[in-house]
């Protein structure tokens, strides 16, 4: 009997001490807020607050010209007012150009633009971006993952790089990776 809370002492020490270094390794990626565009109720909770839809407004760090809408669930209810509740994987996101394309630094395929926590310790929203270099479009894809289990549900947007203005010109992401 004495040897199964050590064990379990021993597993959740563990635990936690891989949820702090995925936390630590989060941080970089998590530096941009987004901006909130608006909430929408979709389930009333009695004297707690409703589960809802956030749609959050973000900029792309390394491409100056493409801006991303997602929309996640968040929920209510007691769990959700003292912030323990574990939030679904099911995330939208659509990507547009905004203004003229311009790369500030070259990039890899798959470089997180923007991540955040969606539960107490296991669970992460992740926008990436890649380059589809012979249609000259960024492909932006969001996802959850799970460190225990994983999570497939996911949404793609892309940005085909389209001259602005007066230049005739677009960048060519293919140019900018590494």
């Amino acid at each position: 009997m004495i040897r199964a809370p050590r064990l379990s002492a021993f597993r959740s020490a563990a635990l936690a001490a891989l949820a702090l270094a995925a936390g630590l390794a989060v941080a970089p990626a998590a530096a941009q807020e987004p901006d909130l565009i608006f909430r929408k109720s979709t389930v009333w909770k009695f004297l707690t607050p409703d589960d809802k839809l956030a749609t959050y407004g973000i900029d792309d760090p390394v491409v100056d010209g493409v801006a991303c809408h997602y929309t996640v669930p968040e929920r209510g209810g007691v769990k959700g007012m003292l912030g323990v509740a574990e939030e679904v994987s099911d995330i939208s996101i659509a990507c547009r150009q905004i203004g003229p394309i311009s790369f500030k630094r070259k990039f890899e395929q798959g470089d997180v633009v923007y991540r955040e926590s969606r539960s107490l310790i296991f669970k992460k929203m992740q926008i990436v971006r890649g380059c589809d270099a012979k249609r000259n479009v960024l492909v932006y894809l969001v996802y959850s993952d799970k460190l225990i289990e994983g999570s497939p549900k996911n949404s793609t947007s892309t940005v085909p790089i389209m001259p602005w203005g007066a230049t005739n010109e677009a960048p060519k992401c293919a140019d900018f990776l590494k």
